[in-house]
């Protein structure tokens, strides 16, 4: 089961592992001890989050507006955990700590794979969900380790999740194969463009799950 999951996984860590980097040679700009890149790969373990943080923390702004933007910037995962309440098991550390690491990446790939049969689903999501992480801190301390040796250009970095993006979207669609989802995230992310492109990608993931749920109610009262 570990050997596959880490199989699996292998999209997140071409993801992972180039951003991770990037994030460790610019927070050492600020010119903090290497490991609190480490530390805030294991504690916040938020992407994006941890790259705003650089320009928050560089600017000197408070912890507590910092902790409110980056719940603010994180706050769609919590649309992402109601698809694995139950997926996840029951209530219990593990339970917790996949709650924890289910990032944008690591939603998308499980809610994209077939689970092994004869393999424990929630062991497996426990695993792919652990070999993220660690392929993001594993990132975020080389970039650390290497700021004061290496000259690195971070110019176009952002271009690795762009490219993760595109290869879940291609598996999501190989699983899928219908294409209303697809049509109704497109139309989704045109709106929250168009209107609301301050806080485009939770309005989009908003106007997306209640377009699903019409869709499901009016499906559901045709069938009764």
């Amino acid at each position: 089961m570990i050997k596959t999951a880490l199989k699996t996984s292998l999209p997140i860590l071409f993801g992972f592992i180039p951003l991770g980097i990037a994030f460790g040679l610019l927070f050492q700009e600020l010119n903090y001890p290497w490991y609190f890149a480490s530390l805030m790969g294991i504690i916040v373990y938020a992407g994006a989050a941890q790259f705003m943080a650089i320009g928050l923390l560089a600017a000197g702004v408070g912890l507590f507006e910092i902790a409110m933007s980056t719940f603010l910037l994180n706050s769609r995962h919590m649309f992402y955990g109601i698809a694995f309440l139950e997926s996840f098991g029951n209530w219990n550390l593990r339970k917790l700590y996949m709650i924890f690491g289910l990032t944008d990446e690591t939603y998308a790939l499980m809610t994209s794979i077939n689970v092994p049969k004869g393999f424990n689903k929630k062991k497996y999501f426990f695993f792919i969900t652990l070999f993220a992480q660690i392929y993001w801190v594993l990132g975020c301390t080389i970039g650390a380790l290497s700021s004061e040796i290496l000259s690195f250009n971070t110019e176009g970095m952002e271009f690795a999740a762009t490219a993760l993006f595109v290869v879940l979207l291609i598996e999501q669609w190989i699983m899928v194969k219908r294409l209303l989802p697809f049509m109704i995230g497109f139309i989704a992310s045109f709106i929250a463009l168009m209107f609301f492109i301050d806080h485009m990608l939770i309005v989009a993931i908003i106007i997306s799950i209640g377009s699903i749920l019409i869709f499901r109610l009016v499906n559901k009262s045709h069938d009764e």
